[in-house]
C-alpha cells in the first residue's frame, strides 16, 4: 500500500480556491458579453495597466519586435518551431480521408475538415512563454485552419518581442496584445472589434483554464490546461535525489499553484528528494514561486513496486509524467492516464516544453482520463458521409422501417417507406 511522505493542499481547500476562480470568471464574461471592447479595456487597465489605441497590432509593430531580437534568437525560434511543425506534419498525414462501399451499393466516408477560425491563447504575464506560440499557432496552420488570431498579454508594459515574433513567424493573422479571461473571452465571445472564432486554444493559469471551461459549447476548446503538473516516477537505479528534485522545480517554477510529486518504490530515494528539494530552493532564482507550490502542492508518495506505481499514476492522471526507472517502458506499456510520458533521465518535460517537437499543451485536472494533449487533429473535424444506390436503398430502408416502428418514430419510418415505395417502382 501506498504511503505519502509528503502531503500537498487539503481537496477541502482546494476546492474552496476552485469555486471562487469560477465565480470571477463567471462575472468576467458576463461583463464581456455585454459590453464587448469596454469591458475587456477595463480588464486589461485594471490588471495589466495596459490601455493601448489599439489591442490589436500593426503590420509595423509586429515587424519591430522582430527586427529586436538577435538573429541568433530568431534562429533558436525557427528551429523549435521546424519541430513543432515537422511532427505536426507527421501526425497529419496519419489523418487518412476513407470511402468504402461496406455493402453492394452502400458507400460510406469521412473527410478531415480543418476548422474555419481558431484562437491561440499564449500566456506571458509571469513568464513569456514563447513556445506556447509554436504550440498553438503553427500546429493550426499546419491543419490548414485560415483565420488563426493570437493573444499574448504585456511584458513588462509592452507587447513581448519575442513572443509577438514568434506568432507571426508561426503564421498567425491576427496578433493581440492583451492576456487573462478578458482575451481567451473576446476571442470566443467576439466584441466589436475582434470577430469570434470556432475554437479556444492555448494553456494557462487556473482563470484562464476555467474561462474555457465556462465556453465550451459556445465555442470549441482544445482542452484543460493548467496550472501545469509534473508526476516523476523514479527509483533509485536510473535516478537520484539530485535529478529527482530538479525535474520536480523545473515545474513547480510555473506557479504557486502547480503540483509537483515524486512517485517512487525507494523510501530512501523519497526523503533524500525532499532533502535536496530544500537545498536548491536556496539558490533557486525563482524559489519564492517554486517553494510556495512545493510546500503547498508537493508530494512524494512511496509504492510497493511497479504494479502499484502504475495504478497510482493513474489515478492522478497528471499532465507530464518523467519515468526515470530500471525499466521505463513498462509504463509506457501499462499506463493509460497521462497527458505526455517522458521516458529515461535522459529526457526530461523542458525539452517537450520548448523544443523536441511534441505538443506542450496537454491535459490537467485529471483530464488525461479522457484526452490527450493538443496535436494536429484538434483542429480537424472528422466528418462522415454516405451514398446509397437504388438497389440498395430497398434493403436499407425496410430494415430502417422496422427500426424505426420499434422506437415509435413515425416520421423516421416514413423517410424510409417513402424510398422503398419510389424506387422499388423503377426496378
Amino acid at each position: 500500500m501506498a504511503i505519502k511522505l509528503k502531503e500537498g493542499m487539503s481537496e477541502e481547500l482546494a476546492l474552496e480556491t476552485s469555486h471562487r476562480v469560477t465565480e470571477v470568471v463567471a462575472n468576467i464574461l458576463q461583463g464581456i458579453t455585454e459590453h464587448g471592447d469596454a469591458h475587456v479595456r477595463e480588464l486589461s487597465e485594471k490588471f495589466d495597466d495596459w490601455s493601448p489605441e489599439s489591442f490589436r497590432l500593426s503590420d509595423d509593430e509586429i515587424q519591430a519586435c522582430i527586427d529586436s531580437l538577435p538573429a541568433a534568437t530568431l534562429a533558436d525560434i525557427r528551429f523549435a518551431q521546424e519541430q513543432v511543425k515537422n511532427f505536426a506534419r507527421i501526425q497529419l498525414e496519419s489523418m487518412k480521408d476513407v470511402e468504402v462501399e461496406t455493402r453492394p451499393g452502400v458507400t460510406l466516408g469521412h473527410k478531415h475538415i480543418p476548422v474555419n477560425s481558431v484562437g491561440c491563447y499564449i500566456p506571458g504575464g509571469k513568464y513569456p512563454l514563447v513556445a506556447s506560440a509554436h504550440m498553438s499557432v503553427a500546429t493550426a496552420k499546419v491543419a490548414g485552419v485560415k483565420r488563426v488570431i493570437a493573444c499574448a498579454p504585456p511584458f513588462n508594459g509592452q507587447p513581448m518581442p519575442a513572443i509577438i515574433a514568434t506568432m507571426a513567424m508561426a503564421g498567425a493573422d491576427e496578433i493581440y496584445c492583451f492576456g487573462g479571461v478578458q482575451a481567451v473571452g473576446a476571442m470566443a465571445l467576439g466584441t466589436e472589434t475582434i470577430d469570434a472564432v470556432d475554437v479556444v486554444v492555448g494553456p494557462g493559469n487556473a482563470f484562464v483554464a476555467e474561462a474555457k471551461r465556462q465556453l465550451f459549447g459556445r465555442v470549441g476548446i482544445d482542452l484543460l490546461a493548467g496550472p501545469t503538473e509534473t508526476l516523476i516516477i523514479a527509483d533509485e537505479i536510473a535516478c537520484d535525489a539530485e535529478m529527482a528534485a530538479t525535474d520536480l522545480l523545473g515545474q513547480a517554477e510555473h506557479g504557486p499553484n502547480s503540483p509537483a510529486i515524486l512517485l517512487t518504490n525507494s523510501e530512501q530515494l523519497g526523503r533524500d528528494t525532499m532533502r535536496e528539494v530544500d537545498r536548491q530552493l536556496e539558490t533557486l532564482e525563482t524559489a519564492d514561486i517554486a517553494g510556495r507550490a512545493w510546500r503547498d502542492y508537493g508530494q512524494v508518495i512511496v509504492c510497493n513496486n511497479y504494479a502499484e506505481m502504475v495504478a497510482v499514476a493513474d489515478e492522478l492522471a497528471f499532465e507530464h509524467v518523467q519515468v526515470m526507472t530500471r525499466d521505463p517502458d513498462y509504463f509506457l506499456d501499462n499506463m493509460t492516464n497521462y497527458g505526455a510520458l517522458f521516458l529515461g533521465p535522459e529526457t526530461n518535460v523542458a525539452y517537450g516544453d520548448k523544443v523536441i517537437g511534441t505538443n506542450h499543451t496537454l491535459p490537467t485536472n485529471k483530464a488525461a482520463r479522457y484526452t490527450g494533449g493538443l496535436w494536429v487533429g484538434k483542429f480537424i473535424k472528422t466528418c462522415t458521409y454516405q451514398r446509397v444506390t437504388a438497389e440498395a436503398t430497398l434493403e436499407i430502408g425496410e430494415y430502417c422501417s422496422r427500426l424505426c416502428d420499434l422506437e415509435g418514430f413515425a416520421a423516421h419510418k416514413a423517410q424510409a417507406d417513402l424510398r422503398v415505395m419510389r424506387y422499388a417502382d423503377k426496378q
